[in-house]
């Protein structure tokens, strides 16, 4: 099967996996199983991808050309190539995760959850394969209108509010902010395809360029960088699945995968190095690590703390895009896929918490992990790679970050992740400490043990793939060397 063939085939299958979901409303066993199936079809057409491009070549699919430099054109280059791969993987998990969510909680309008999820994942593969800016644009934003019936689900006040701060803050940015600085480009180079060392070099003078950085960053809400980051725990009213995909699967990756290929395809490493304006996006990427985590540091329910956390989290990608060093930028990437794995853990464990024993405040979890074994020892596998501890996922992204800091002589930086560390021990040790060392205050309002066997299957699964990334990230490396060695 040919690499265009494969590229249309992880384009169209969600969205044929939502049309037979709408077919099998009324027979759930089946509107699982049809979701299930094309999570798993997604995934082997997008990994049937990996071996052409790990060898070098770039399929490519262009749909319509519409005006001279511009194109609804997708490429498989190596950043794209992950992330598009790693969604692919997570949908199946978080597909049978939500499976034992859903009807564990008893949640009403199911079909239109799963149909809303699989438009999603459509999206995300248009984003994650997108060949220029516009592409990728066009799947932004249907991305963000096809989540949003996901964050409302629920329905109630509380739900609408969250959905329209969603809505407001993340069309906001892209329509007011991202796309002026689309058109900006567009003006400046005649071009907005991602080219292996950018488009904008003597295209656009030194301060200029830094305004046009800044358009962009605040423009990708979605990479939550203060003062644009208050959606995301607004978003949190969310179902826990939902949730899961908004950190760790589909949005927030798909903003800061956003941020990383303008960096290295619109702008250039070279041409920003001499844009010294550049500088005060470090410095504001470094606020938002450590502002977000002061903020997680004083929550008590669990999906808020996580919300900022992951707040947190996103900066540091931003971040090491920005220190312009190599190994920084594989960082980036690393963090990406170290990040998913960490929180899509946490997130799963959080929702196995509230189904099982209806908890969501952390000061209410002593004990619960002798109740709940598999699911908090999966949630101390998440916090610690979340901390940046061996041998966990995280570990590695934050050596690659650190070394490209070294790399640059950004000792800001390495300031930045040596106090966020601390930080993000001090506010998930004591949930772990608290769940496996101290006695329950009272007796749980209901007897309980672990929650519905496909969530608590689930999570165990993204806990493993947490621990195995430590030892078998050499392939997403290899990828990522693509970057610095050619591009799309």
């Amino acid at each position: 099967m040919t690499g265009a063939t494969l590229i249309q085939l992880a384009l169209a299958l969600p969205l044929a996996g939502a049309a037979f979901i709408a077919l099998a409303r009324s027979r759930p066993n089946l509107r699982e199983a049809v979701s299930l199936a094309t999570a798993t079809a997604l995934c082997i057409a997008v990994w049937s991808l990996l071996p052409e491009v790990m060898a070098g070549a770039r399929p490519s699919y262009e749909l319509m050309t519409l005006l001279p430099g511009l194109a609804i054109r997708f490429t498989v280059e190596p950043l794209g190539a992950m992330f598009a791969a790693l969604a692919s993987l997570l949908w199946i998990v978080n597909t049978i995760y939500s499976i034992g969510y859903m009807r564990g909680n008893r949640e009403h309008h199911q079909t239109r959850f799963y149909i809303f999820f699989a438009v999603s994942i459509a999206a995300t593969m248009g984003i994650a394969l997108a060949g220029n800016l516009l592409t990728l644009f066009i799947f932004y934003e249907m991305l963000t209108l096809s989540t949003y019936p996901l964050v409302a689900h629920k329905g109630d006040p509380q739900a609408r509010r969250g959905a329209r701060t969603y809505l407001f803050i993340l069309l906001g940015t892209s329509i007011g902010l991202l796309l002026p600085a689309m058109v900006w480009t567009y003006a400046v180079a005649g071009t907005l395809e991602f080219t292996p060392g950018g488009v904008l070099e003597g295209n656009i003078g030194d301060g200029l360029a830094a305004v046009l950085l800044l358009l962009y960053v605040l423009g990708i809400g979605k990479a939550a960088v203060m003062p644009v980051h208050r959606w995301l725990p607004a978003a949190m009213v969310a179902p826990t699945p939902v949730s899961a995909l908004l950190h760790a699967v589909a949005v927030v990756k798909a903003g800061v995968f956003t941020v990383t290929k303008v960096v290295i395809y619109i702008f250039g490493l070279d041409f920003l190095a001499h844009v010294p304006a550049e500088k005060l996006l470090v410095y504001l990427a470094g606020f938002t690590v450590l502002a977000a985590s002061l903020v997680a540091l004083r929550q008590t329910d669990l999906k808020r703390l996580l919300a900022y956390s992951t707040v947190s989290q996103l900066s540091f990608v931003v971040l090491a895009a920005l220190v312009l060093a190599p190994l920084s930028e594989i960082g980036a990437a690393i963090h990406i896929v170290a990040h998913a794995f960490g929180k899509i853990t946490l997130f799963f464990a959080a929702g196995a918490i509230y189904v099982a024993s209806r908890k969501t405040d952390v000061r209410q979890f002593a004990g619960i992990g002798r109740r709940m074994p598999w699911t908090m020892i999966a949630f101390t596998i998440g916090a610690i790679s979340m901390i940046g501890v061996p041998p966990t996922a995280g570990f590695v992204s934050k050596w690659y970050i650190i070394a490209g800091a070294f790399q640059a002589d950004n000792y800001f930086v390495l300031a930045v992740l040596a106090v966020s560390t601390g930080l993000n021990a001090a506010y998930f040790l004591p949930i772990v400490f608290r769940a496996f060392f101290q006695d329950e205050d009272q007796a749980p309002p209901r007897e309980h043990g672990e929650a519905p066997w496909p969530m608590v299957a689930a999570l165990t699964t993204t806990a493993v793939f947490t621990l195995l990334f430590f030892v078998f990230n050499g392939p997403v490396v290899d990828l990522e060397l693509g970057i610095l060695g050619g591009g799309p």
